[in-house]
């Protein structure tokens, strides 16, 4: 009781006077530099886990691969997104659907950050924006993705969808598993729910794409998927 009126009360209107001004002010620093759009992201994703007393333990990042890859993480909150931006010591372009650049200032940001949209709206327009994609990635941009799609309502690690690997295997670019640990116990029933606590990003080794062709995608995305899934079980140990 204590915590939800703390939270409702105190946690929640910072939240979002802090997300209004910094995604205002990132709006703004984007139209001169998407790099600067996307350090206030990193910014406010430091900021809002604070505020919600979130802490986050890393491992792994001294093998990060020094070269464009593909970041692909488990999905099961929005507090994920938060945990990667404030945590991930990387550069990294979010791969997202087109209509969430349309989203009044938060959109906003996305699109002026220079993140990556992906228009699912037909398979012809898909595929062009995946072309896209991997031509950014070969001019040494990272990029993130989740490849399940979509949030995960128990927390356990879903089917992931070959696209994201079709992406880096035609881009050329390694493939770096990522578990997010312990996040659904902390958002329960999402970020209205949200209880203080400590996460894990735990990055795994890059997973190399070279000689591997289309038809490889699924069998990657698989063996990606184990890897995260397995990071996940260890850690909540």
């Amino acid at each position: 009781m204590v915590r939800s009126l703390v939270f409702f009360v105190v946690q929640a209107p910072l939240a979002v006077l802090a997300t209004l001004i910094l995604s205002s002010a990132a709006c703004v620093v984007g139209l001169l530099s998407p790099a600067g759009a996307r350090a206030l992201s990193h910014f406010w994703g430091r900021l809002l886990l604070w505020l919600f007393r979130v802490a986050v333990t890393s491992e792994g990042l001294a093998q990060l691969p020094r070269g464009a890859a593909v970041y692909a993480a488990n999905h099961s909150s929005s507090l994920d997104i938060l945990v990667l931006l404030a945590r991930l010591p990387v550069d990294v372009r979010i791969i997202h659907k087109k209509s969430l650049s349309l989203v009044p200032l938060i959109g906003w940001t996305i699109a002026l950050g220079g993140h990556i949209p992906i228009d699912r709206s037909n398979p012809f327009r898909a595929r062009r924006s995946l072309d896209a994609a991997a031509e950014r990635i070969r001019a040494g941009e990272s990029v993130l993705v989740f490849p399940e799609g979509t949030r995960s309502r128990d927390g356990a690690v879903g089917h992931f969808k070959r696209g994201s690997f079709s992406l880096a295997i035609e881009a050329g670019a390694p493939v770096v598993p990522v578990s997010l640990v312990g996040v659904k116990a902390l958002v329960p029933r999402g970020l209205l729910s949200i209880r203080p606590g400590t996460v894990r990003l735990r990055v795994h080794p890059a997973t190399p794409v070279a000689g591997m062709s289309a038809d490889s995608a699924q069998a990657l995305a698989e063996q990606v998927r184990q890897v995260v899934a397995a990071g996940c079980r260890e850690g909540e140990v």
